[in-house]
């Protein structure tokens, strides 16, 4: 049974990565169209909103403790190879948050790089151990520093590794950006990879959005760049991102700005300054990452606000169910 104590309240199911037979290899992460009905059962078909009526519902403060629905982040081929077929069998409609840079031609290489570590070694914890041998620097000082976060992180995203965790460390707090670009380029350059090759294997195109809403699936902004930590930004730069965003997808889908009302927060990133420029946009309904209350960002309850309802990560329901 999926709903138990710890999470009966009405929340969304988040999806990223899925793999199949053919173009979209198995990686971290990553579930099968047969995980994903056996999903769905677990839950409860009954028990899964389309996300049209999960909206209008949460509008009118009517969900019940043990509504759910279907979200995807981040624009990701598989989910529309593997996972849509899926959600017609069973008359489902989806959340879709997706980034837009993608849509003019300068995707974020976050994806990238997941593909890049998840296909080119032979374990993760491999790709971590060449990363940290071009970094070449000792790290074991700034890990004691951030012991307690490392636990914290673990304690929250119970999906990734202490491993993955130190390594997203690294990558957002002891490097800058373009630092940590400059080594992955070299590590994939030296791979002989060509990074704009596996675009349109990795990302959805306009007519992968243009087909989710003409199906009545919900499209909504997930940012334009995916910056990893949102709420470091300044508020110009967080209003852009979500601006921007919308107006990309208003021009795709030859809608109003004003039509999109729902979005996710990338990485579960967000402060109470996201929080205003979101209000103030006019988006209604938003998505956070986790299913804990983070008192750091002043939450009193597990859907603190119109803007930072809970999300279950799918592996963690895999696990319930294995």
């Amino acid at each position: 049974m999926y709903f138990n104590n710890s999470n009966n309240f009405f929340h969304g199911i988040m999806f990223h990565h899925f793999h199949d037979d053919g173009i979209h290899l198995k990686s971290q992460g990553s579930i099968s169209k047969d995980d994903f009905k056996n999903l769905i059962n677990f839950i409860g078909r009954k028990n899964i909103l389309s996300a049209d009526n999960f909206y209008e519902k949460f509008k009118k403060n009517l969900l019940k403790k043990n509504e759910v629905c279907i979200t995807f982040d981040d624009g990701i081929k598989s989910q529309i190879d593997v996972a849509l077929p899926v959600l017609s069998d069973y008359k489902i409609k989806a959340f879709f948050f997706v980034y837009t840079s993608m849509f003019e031609g300068n995707p974020d290489n976050l994806e990238i790089y997941r593909y890049f570590r998840t296909n080119y070694f032979s374990s993760i914890n491999e790709f971590y151990s060449n990363f940290y041998e071009a970094l070449n620097e000792n790290l074991e000082p700034f890990f004691i520093q951030n012991q307690k976060e490392i636990e914290n992180k673990k304690s929250k995203f119970q999906m990734y590794t202490v491993e993955d965790i130190k390594f997203r460390l690294v990558r957002d707090h002891y490097l800058k950006k373009d630092e940590y670009e400059d080594i992955m380029q070299k590590m994939i350059k030296k791979k002989k990879i060509i990074s704009s090759e596996l675009y349109s294997k990795l990302f959805f195109s306009k007519d992968d959005l243009k087909k989710l809403d003409k199906q009545g699936h919900l499209i909504g902004p997930h940012s334009h760049f995916h910056p990893t930590l949102m709420e470091n930004l300044t508020i110009d730069k967080q209003k852009y991102e979500y601006e921007k965003a919308i107006s990309v997808l208003s021009k795709i889908l030859n809608k109003s700005k004003s039509d999109f009302k729902w979005m996710s927060h990338p990485n579960g990133s967000y402060s109470k300054d996201t929080l205003k420029v979101l209000n103030k946009i006019g988006l209604k309904l938003g998505f956070k990452q986790i299913m804990k209350i983070e008192p750091e960002k002043g939450m009193k309850k597990i859907n603190n606000s119109n803007l930072e309802i809970a999300r279950e990560d799918h592996s963690n329901i895999i696990r319930l169910m294995n």
